[in-house]
């Protein structure tokens, strides 16, 4: 299996996971917390079939890539996926996050510029700034990730089984379009995750991104659910189109958090109609 090392812990190397599949122009795909590059299973094969070439890795601390008990920043992430880039020399990258993944993206362009990206997306994803403040009314209470914090400390399993329901709104989509064992696979991924790395990409998810927002400077994509219950469209999708002058925006009015999987083949289409145009 491949992986890239994007540091050190004392005695170990820390080695991030990634697949790399299919020929033509790269794609990176950036998945969101607390799963892994597997979660792109629905997007991959259209990439591919398309004439892509993908790249899917998991997040330090998550997957298969090792397990650090630091790191969990999106300084540090956004170093790491520099390092992915940079190794694997990919350029003219068409680079798409998913929820926390989003965040990777916004923080890489406001920090590394655009030298390597040539489009780049945002899929139910967590810019501009969640945090509640005197400068972000839009934003959450900080004592709604502080209640996040708590339940994964007291039973990480049982605040993930909860957490997943309200990712797919199972109590509606059930069925149709997320069955049990779907959940059930996003469930097996996430408590395999580093605790550690669990409880602190919370604090990661505070993170403000207005200014790296405001120096995008190439095409940008946003899709986002109308029934989002993790990430509500008016505090995340929304204002980050409204940032981004000349943003392309996707809303699925009955789509949840995990679009991804249960609106794939609109997602899909989308996708691929952006990438296709100049």
């Amino acid at each position: 299996m491949p992986y890239i090392t994007v540091g050190q812990e004392n005695s170990g190397d820390i080695e991030l996971y990634y697949e790399d599949h299919g020929a033509g122009k790269p794609i990176v795909l950036i998945h969101g917390w607390p799963l892994s590059g597997a979660s792109w299973e629905k997007q991959v094969p259209a990439l591919i079939d398309a004439g892509y070439r993908v790249i899917t890795y998991d997040r330090r601390g998550f997957g298969r890539s090792s397990q650090p008990f630091s790191g969990y920043d999106y300084d540090t992430f956004a170093a790491d996926l520099q390092t992915i880039l940079t190794t694997l020399d990919l350029r003219e990258v068409g680079l798409f996050g998913f929820s926390m993944g989003g965040g990777e993206v916004a923080r890489y362009l406001g920090k590394y510029g655009s030298e390597r990206i040539s489009k780049a997306g945002f899929f139910a994803a967590i810019p501009p700034f969640l945090l509640k403040g005197d400068d972000n009314p839009e934003g959450v209470d900080g004592a709604v990730f502080e209640g996040i914090q708590q339940a994964i400390s007291a039973d990480r399993p049982a605040f993930l089984a909860q957490f997943l329901s309200n990712f797919f709104n199972v109590d509606i989509l059930k069925g149709t379009r997320i069955s049990d064992e779907a959940v059930q696979l996003s469930w097996n991924i996430a408590a395999q995750a580093s605790p550690k790395g669990t409880l602190d990409c919370v604090s990661a998810w505070l993170t403000d991104f207005r200014a790296d927002l405001a120096k995008i400077d190439i095409p940008v994509l946003v899709i986002h659910g109308g029934a989002d219950r993790i990430l509500p469209l008016a505090a995340t999708g929304a204002r980050t189109h409204a940032l981004i002058a000349g943003s392309d925006l996707l809303i699925l009015e009955d789509a949840p958090h995990g679009l991804n999987w249960t609106h794939a083949a609109e997602v899909n289409a989308k996708l691929l109609s952006f990438l296709a145009h100049s």
